[in-house]
């Protein structure tokens, strides 16, 4: 499980909407820099990673500071950036980007480049940037060209909270304006959820575009390396409500690549409403995602509720051309949450939205066992149909919207509860076991409806008895609930595959319900 230790460290730095703390300074510093500027532009960097991806990957330097790796937790947070050395501090720009220290899990030096006028210039690191004093580093020891993990982004609204946040592998984070980290995406997966071991791709070095003083976009680039494919990135940042991320990437393969991860989302789903499998917390609800939405190329709305599986789960929606597809925290109830620590009603959701037609490939989901909340188990991306093949050049863009509510939305009736349990009749003893599903829509056409219309709940199996079906007003969400119960054919474990939506005289007026449940084991099916 290398995603849980790569990842644990660079979530507990956001989880909790934990910041590094930053020392106050009467000026901004000048930044030491190293070499000569060079020219530099997207155009360049493509040609940098195509060069880079016909030859082997070269393996990081393998003498990293033991004391910094060896740092624990708090010891590594209690190193402290001084503000006065953020790049572009005091110059009256709109933005200011502060650099992570290497140490812990964090032993991959990345490089950093201020761009200004198409020309690019290193950054040093340089000890003074941070405060030492009470993680136990000895700066004097360190290296002066250690290098940087990564960095976060400051925008001019508040200057104490950051708005993004590079940092691991290629993981990044942002914010909407709940100000609230949550789920991750990356440049790149490879092979994630496969028999083999995944394969995670660096960002190995950023170029970072001096922005005009009035602009509200910052331009960020990237160059991406791992042994199966090289690749160039450029993002455009607008904060706000919906902070929105512009993506262009370039990817360049060494070697042929099984399963490609195309603007791969990561999240956590430990326990919810649907699934309580893990529910031994005080919490009513522990997630960051409560379910992976997707618009079809065809126009279809289809909404897939997230589980805590007991083994890998891996599904596969085949799609051309998707409209989107994002990981969603619907639910934004404190009360379904009871969290005052790390808001997990404020998490953000986020949307991908191609920019062109992507063709043909499938929508894939990665459901991992999780113990607890650092480990974030969920993967969503979309995989296409033409394999990448050494040698040759493949271009993808799309648009990542990160916040609240993401910018499209089903004109009918959204899926916002689903709830399971043991199914039968209450006060009749049961001769069988079977599974109860009750899903709550609202929104769309639904207010109106009249008192007395007759909706339909229209329910498919991939096998087993669909049985006790109802659809009737909820009164309290001005929705309707669709109930049902699942009758396992045999005492097989293979997942069955549901389906689900509502129609009113041959119109349907919700988005589809998606589900894969897993039947218990014949001994573990119980009957009261």
């Amino acid at each position: 499980m290398q995603r849980r230790n790569l990842l644990q460290a660079a979530a507990a730095l956001a989880a909790a909407g934990i910041h590094l703390p930053m020392l106050a300074a009467d000026g901004p510093a000048k930044l030491k820099t190293l070499g000569k500027p060079q020219p530099f532009d997207y155009a360049r960097l493509k040609g940098q990673a195509r060069s880079l991806a016909q030859r082997p990957m070269q393996p990081p330097p393998g003498d990293f500071p033991k004391e910094l790796a060896d740092l624990s937790w708090d010891h590594y947070q209690a190193i402290q950036y001084r503000k006065d050395h953020a790049l572009w501090h005091g110059q009256g720009r709109r933005f200011e980007l502060k650099f992570f220290h290497l140490g812990r899990g964090f032993t991959q030096p990345v490089q950093m480049y201020e761009v200004v006028d198409g020309q690019a210039q290193e950054l040093a690191y340089d000890p003074q940037m941070f405060d030492h004093s009470r993680s136990g580093v000895h700066a004097e020891r360190l290296p002066r060209d250690l290098g940087f993990a990564g960095f976060r982004l400051n925008y001019h609204t508040d200057w104490t909270r950051d708005v993004a946040a590079f940092l691991g592998a290629s993981y990044f984070r942002a914010v909407g304006g709940e100000a609230q980290y949550g789920l991750s995406a990356r440049g790149l997966a490879i092979d994630s959820g496969a028999e083999r071991p995944e394969e995670f791709p660096n960002f190995t070095s950023f170029w970072l575009e001096r922005p005009a003083a009035t602009s509200s976009t910052l331009t960020v680039y990237a160059l991406l390396d791992s042994p199966s494919v090289a690749g160039a990135y450029r993002f455009e940042i607008r904060p706000g409500e919906n902070l929105v991320m512009d993506v262009d990437a370039a990817l360049y393969p060494r070697k042929a690549v099984e399963r490609l991860g195309i603007a791969p989302l990561t999240s956590m789903f430990q326990y919810g409403e649907n699934d309580r499998r893990k529910a031994n917390d005080w919490r009513p609800e522990v997630h960051d995602s409560d379910g992976l939405a997707m618009w079809t190329g065809g126009g279809e709305w289809i909404w897939r509720p997230l589980t805590n599986p007991a083994q890998l789960r891996f599904s596969s929606y085949a799609d051309e051309n998707p409209r989107g597809f994002g990981l969603m925290q619907r639910d934004r109830d404190f009360d379904h949450y009871q969290d005052d620590g790390v808001f997990y009603d404020r998490r953000p959701s986020l949307w991908v939205e191609p920019k062109a037609g992507w063709g043909k490939g499938a929508i894939q989901l990665v459901e991992l066992p999780t113990e607890d909340e650092t480990n974030d188990n969920i993967v969503a991306f979309w995989n296409p149909e033409q394999k990448l093949k050494a040698g040759e050049e493949r271009l993808f863009a799309y648009r990542l919207h990160w916040g609240a509510k993401p910018p499209a939305l089903p004109g009918a009736a959204q899926v916002v509860a689903t709830r399971t349990g043991i199914g039968g009749v209450i006060g009749r003893d049961r001769s069988y076991f079977s599974w109860r599903f009750a899903v709550d829509f609202a929104g769309g056409d639904l207010p109106l409806l009249s008192g007395d219309a007759k909706l339909e709940a229209v329910i498919t199996a991939s096998r087993g008895t669909v049985e006790i079906t109802s659809a009737r007003p909820l009164h309290a969400i001005k929705g309707w609930r669709a109930m049902f119960d699942i009758r396992p054919p045999d005492d097989s474990t293979a997942p069955i595959e549901l389906r689900l939506f509502l129609r009113y005289q041959g119109q349907a007026m919700s988005e589809t319900w998606i589900y894969q449940w897993t039947p218990p084991p014949a001994g573990q099916r119980p009957l009261r």
